[in-house]
């Protein structure tokens, strides 16, 4: 967190999920907890993670092509190109 956010405003987001809460995860939070800020979700919130939404949108978006992507760098392009229709205002 240091690294990336050198300035101090680094967030973590922590989930709720099985691997945020284990025990060495939550002593490692307790340890550093000086060197971020740290948001607090009630247990079992809902999803507020809006990359899976866009990572769904632009999965449909691939699949809808015509033709398929059959090759890796086809899927790459596909995805590139998927990504550029979205309009600015959805992501």
């Amino acid at each position: 967190m240091s690294i990336v956010h050198s300035g101090g405003l680094g967030q973590f987001q922590k989930d709720n999920a099985t691997l945020h809460s284990s025990r060495v995860a939550t002593k490692w939070l307790q340890e550093h907890s000086s060197e971020f800020r740290h948001f607090h979700w009630p247990p079992k919130s809902p999803e507020m993670n809006i990359i899976e939404d866009i990572r769904d949108a632009l999965l449909h978006a691939v699949e809808k092509r015509s033709p398929p992507p059959l090759t890796p760098m086809d899927l790459l392009t596909a995805l590139q190109d998927s990504w550029c229709e979205f309009p600015p205002g959805y992501l």
